[in-house]
């Protein structure tokens, strides 16, 4: 599904370009599946900068967006003088602060999906490692009494007592039931943080949004094209265009049919948030698993219901014993299975699941927000910085005063807030 989504934002990117800038949409294809590729990477977990990636696909875009919006002219700019295009895009910030902004609201959006699967993925192998717990000698001897010593007496129908089965069964999971209350709390985390992927942290809205992030970032660069004509000339010189014959061939691999657009559109229903819900849906059903199995165990299966006619671990009769609790520390009275400690390997378990819960806290209580303004504050710092340096070279109040306007448009105060 997250494969899906990320080809589908590249096509409406690739989409959006070809209905609004036409000539621009096939040479930029290569770059935009780029971009696309490293985001859906980072998505999955990847520690690549996002930020880079985008600047590198920005970088890519400069030298198509001038010669073809900037200084349009019948022919294509040389690869060196295209290079040395490419090579300026960081200093005379073209897109304003469109890559840094792309980067700061897929990261965002990013981060809780991110969060969320690193969870499932533990919780898959929290559910594997208890599926083949070992049980304690004392446990397989109990198991042993109450289950199969009935059939030395030829007792093969009868069950044994609720009570009897239950302190069997609570001694033999005791280290199980210590995983009741951090797995309770690993379901709720993960229904709340699936709660708070919405708007600005909602990874689907976030990408199928980038499209118009990029349209929004050309059309900037075109209208501030004097400028930016001035200033490439100031660093790269007069532009260098290729021969005739040289753009007729490249002009004919940039049809329309040579966009590739990937994957097939995808059912409006079959969306993350849908199957987040779903999957939420099922496993709310599991929160007291652990910490009800030896009751489930018992009360469906193993043990009698009535407690008249039951197997009690020496006769048919009643079970008079005192039954226990749940846990390690209810096991102590225990006079079925005795219980010296918790498994090492359960132990871990908790361990992990603590470690998941701790990572998630942030998510849920508002922490990440000051990751946010952090990002937001260094962003606007980058661009004082490149205004400065424009300001340096270009010798324009005008200017000057034309790229912090339109760069106080492109970073608003609103990015850098957590949207509860």
């Amino acid at each position: 599904t997250v494969d899906s989504l990320v080809r589908q934002a590249e096509n409406h990117t690739l989409g959006i370009l070809l209905q609004t800038y036409r000539d621009l949409a096939a040479p930029a294809a290569a770059p935009v599946g780029e971009f696309f590729t490293d985001v859906g990477l980072f998505v999955l977990g990847s520690e690549l900068s996002l930020e880079e990636a985008s600047q590198r696909f920005f970088d890519a875009l400069f030298p198509l967006v001038y010669e073809r919006l900037v200084e349009p002219d019948l022919s294509l700019l040389t690869p060196p003088y295209a290079e040395c295009v490419r090579a300026a895009c960081r200093d005379l910030a073209p897109f304003g602060g469109a890559p840094g902004r792309i980067a700061a609201h897929i990261t965002r959006a990013s981060l809780p999906g991110r969060v969320f699967l690193q969870a499932l993925h533990l919780g898959v192998e929290v559910i594997n490692t208890t599926n083949h717990i070992q049980l304690s000698r004392e446990c397989r001897r109990g198991l042993l009494r109450m289950s199969y010593c009935p059939h030395c007496q030829g007792l093969t129908s009868i069950k044994p007592c609720m009570g009897y089965c239950l302190n069997v069964m609570r001694g033999c999971l005791a280290s199980l039931a210590e995983v009741d209350a951090h797995w309770r709390e690993f379901v709720r985390s993960l229904e709340l943080l699936s709660i708070r992927m919405h708007g600005a942290q909602d990874l689907e809205q976030v990408l199928l949004g980038v499209h118009g992030l990029v349209r929004d970032a050309v059309a900037h660069a075109q209208r501030i094209a004097p400028q930016l004509s001035a200033q490439v000339r100031r660093v790269c010189g007069h532009p260098s265009r290729q021969r005739p014959e040289q753009v007729s061939s490249v002009q004919h691999s940039g049809a329309r049919d040579s966009i590739p657009l990937k994957g097939a559109s995808r059912n409006t229903d079959d969306t993350l948030s849908n199957r987040r819900k779903e999957f939420i849906s099922s496993l709310r059903l599991y929160r007291a698993f652990y910490g009800g199995l030896a009751d489930q165990l018992c009360t469906n299966d193993l043990g009698s219901g009535d407690g008249l006619d039951c197997w009690n671990g020496a006769d048919v009769a009643s079970y008079t014993l005192r039954v226990v609790g749940n846990g390690i520390k209810a096991q102590a009275e225990n006079p079925e299975v005795k219980v010296k400690e918790a498994d090492p390997v359960i132990s871990q378990v908790i361990d992990k699941l603590k470690h998941i819960n701790q990572a998630i806290s942030p998510y849920l209580d508002g922490r990440e927000v000051l990751m946010e303004e952090k990002e937001g504050e260094r962003l606007k710092e980058t661009f004082r910085e490149k205004a400065f340096r424009l300001f340096l070279t270009a010798g324009s109040p005008a200017f000057l005063n034309d790229f912090v306007t339109r760069g106080a448009v492109v970073v608003p105060d609103n990015t850098t807030k957590c949207t509860p």
